[in-house]
C-alpha cells in the first residue's frame, strides 16, 4: 500500500491525506464528548445523545448541498474552506460556555467532515481511471481506519492532561492541513470542461430524485449503514440488556481491536480486487458476509465466538465499502459527480437510526431479535443494491 501511495501524483496524495488528518482529529474528540458534555454542561445521557445525534444527522443532510457547491466549485478553493470550518468548529467547541453555540459548532465541524468526504471521494473520481479507483479507495479507508484506531487513544492520554486539550489538538491538526493545502494543493481549475452553466441545487435535487438508480442505491445503503454503521453501539446494548456493563466492556474492546486489525490487514489487499464490472457479485458477497457476521454475533457466548464472527463481518464492510462509491462514480455525471456522492452520503443517517431501532426493539420484545431485524436490513438493503445495479447496467454498457 506505501508503495502504490507513493506513486500517486500530488493531488491525490494530499486528498488521502486530508482524509486521514481530519478523521484523526475527529477520532481524537468525538469519543469524548460524551464526557466533556456531562462534566460542562452537566447533561444527561438522553439529552448528551440527542445533542450528539443531531448534529451527526445535520451534518450529513447539509452535505448534499456541500457535494452541490464541490460541482460548480474548484476542489483546491473547497479544501481549504472545509478545513477552515473544521479547525472554526473545534475552537468554538473549546471556548463557548453557551450550549447553543456549542451546538452549532458541532453541527458545523460534521458539516465539514461529512462534506470534505464529498469533495475527496468526486476528486478522487475525477483524477484516477476507473481502474485505479477501487485501490485509491481502499487506501483511503484504510487510512480512515487507522486514524480511528489512534485516535480514541491520544484523546484519552490528551484529556488526562486537560479536558479541553483534544478540541485544541484537533483543532491544529486541522491547521496543519490547511497550511500544507494552501502551499501545495492543486491551483489550477480541474477539468473545467465539468463546470457546466449554474443549475439550481433545487433543480439538481430533482434531477438525483429522477435517477432510480441513484435512489435505490441510497436508500440499500441507507438499511445497511444500520447494521454497519454503529456496530458497537447496539452491540454494547445487546450485551448490557443480556448481562451486564461490566461483562460488555472487554466483548466491545475485543470487538473494536479485531475490526481494526482485519481492516488494516486487508482492507487494501482485498479492496483493489474489487472490480469495476463485477460490482453487483462483489456487494451481494459483501452483504453475504454482513449476515454471516450478524448471525454469528446472535449465537456468539464466548469471546473467541464473538471475535470471529466480527472478523467475518468486518470482511463485508471492507468489501461494500469501495464498491459503493465505485458505484456511484460509475452512475454518476460528470457535471454532477459531488452532487451523486453528496446524496449518497445520505445513507450515513442509517448509522444514527441503528442504536435508535435497536434499544426500542430492546425495550419492547427479546433481546436476540435485534439480530433479526438487522438480517432483515440486510436483505432488503440487498435487494434494494441489486435493483439499482440491474438499472444501471444498460447505462454502464453504453
Amino acid at each position: 500500500m506505501i508503495t502504490v501511495f507513493k506513486h500517486y501524483p500530488l493531488p491525490v496524495k494530499l486528498l488521502l491525506t486530508a482524509s486521514f488528518t481530519l478523521t484523526l482529529g475527529r477520532a481524537i474528540t468525538l469519543p469524548f464528548l460524551v464526557i466533556y458534555l456531562a462534566a460542562t454542561f452537566g447533561l444527561n445521557i438522553g439529552a448528551i445523545g440527542s445533542l450528539i445525534g443531531g448534529a451527526l444527522i445535520c451534518g450529513s443532510v447539509l452535505s448534499v448541498y456541500g457535494g452541490y457547491l464541490s460541482d460548480h466549485l474548484s476542489s483546491y478553493r473547497l479544501v481549504l474552506a472545509y478545513t477552515g470550518l473544521f479547525i472554526s468548529g473545534f475552537a468554538g467547541m473549546c471556548v463557548t460556555e453557551h450550549l447553543g453555540v456549542f451546538f452549532g459548532f458541532l453541527v458545523t465541524f460534521n458539516f465539514a467532515y461529512s462534506a470534505m468526504d464529498v469533495v475527496v471521494k468526486a476528486a478522487l473520481g475525477r483524477l484516477l481511471t476507473s481502474g485505479e479507483q477501487g485501490r485509491a479507495f481502499s487506501i483511503r479507508y484504510t487510512l480512515i481506519n487507522i486514524a480511528y484506531a489512534l485516535g480514541p487513544f491520544l484523546g484519552a492520554w490528551l484529556s488526562k492532561a486537560y479536558l479541553k486539550l483534544p478540541f485544541m489538538v484537533s483543532a491544529s491538526l486541522g491547521l496543519a492541513l490547511l497550511v500544507a493545502y494552501a502551499l501545495y494543493g492543486e491551483r489550477r481549475r480541474e477539468d473545467s470542461a465539468r463546470f457546466q452553466p449554474p443549475i439550481g441545487f433545487l433543480a439538481v435535487g430533482r434531477v438525483l430524485l429522477n435517477d432510480r438508480r441513484l435512489v435505490f442505491f441510497t436508500l440499500g445503503g441507507l438499511l445497511s449503514a444500520v447494521v454497519f454503521g454503529q456496530f458497537t453501539a447496539y452491540l454494547s446494548q445487546y450485551l448490557v440488556v443480556t448481562s451486564s456493563a461490566e461483562a460488555a466492556y472487554p466483548i466491545i474492546s475485543t470487538l473494536v481491536a479485531v475490526n481494526a486489525v482485519v481492516v488494516v490487514a486487508l482492507q487494501y489487499v482485498i479492496g483493489r480486487r474489487v472490480a469495476a464490472d463485477k460490482l453487483e457479485a462483489w456487494l451481494m458477497a459483501g452483504l453475504g458476509l454482513f449476515l454471516a457476521g450478524v448471525l454469528g454475533f446472535a449465537f456468539s457466548s464466548t469471546p473467541l465466538h464473538w471475535a470471529l464472527s466480527m472478523a467475518v463481518f468486518t470482511l463485508g464492510e471492507i468489501i461494500v465499502f469501495p464498491a459503493e462509491y465505485m458505484f456511484i462514480d460509475r452512475i454518476a455525471p460528470d457535471h454532477l459527480r459531488g452532487m451523486y456522492y453528496g446524496a449518497q452520503n445520505l445513507s450515513s443517517l442509517g448509522a444514527a437510526l441503528g442504536p435508535i431501532l435497536c434499544g426500542w426493539l430492546l425495550a419492547v420484545a427479546p433481546a436476540p431479535w435485534i439480530f433479526v431485524m438487522l438480517c432483515a436490513f440486510i436483505v432488503v438493503g440487498g435487494m434494494l443494491y441489486r435493483v439499482g445495479a440491474k438499472l444501471a447496467a444498460p447505462s454502464a454498457a453504453g
